[in-house]
């Protein structure tokens, strides 16, 4: 079964099965489970089934694998002929999931 799941502001079409680097969810450990419930449709052929604009009773469930973070960023701003320069980086927090059972 396939599903489309919105999470941390983005939209991925998932299986059950699949791997996904997600921004980090709070308060989460590696083997903890965390459920998604706003599941924008999900189904195959004839029994596919699109929310307004989610399906009510819909969940997907997923297992964080691990937290980690993201490659580092590097913001780097100048100004010509000011002598003025600012360097700054940022690595974003990230859990990787795995989906373990969709349920429409």
């Amino acid at each position: 079964m396939k599903a489309t799941i919105k999470t941390q502001g983005k939209q991925f079409s998932v299986s059950e099965g699949d791997i996904l680097v997600v921004n980090r969810y709070p308060k989460t450990e590696a083997g903890s489970t965390v459920e998604i419930t706003e599941v924008l449709a999900a189904g195959e052929g004839d029994n596919f089934k699109v929310g307004t604009p989610f399906l009510s009773g819909a969940s997907v469930k997923a297992k964080v694998l691990e937290n980690k973070r993201g490659k580092k960023v590097v913001v780097f701003k100048k100004k010509k002929r000011k002598g003025h320069e600012k360097k700054r980086g940022h690595r974003q927090e990230l859990s990787v999931i795995k989906i373990e059972s969709i349920s429409a």
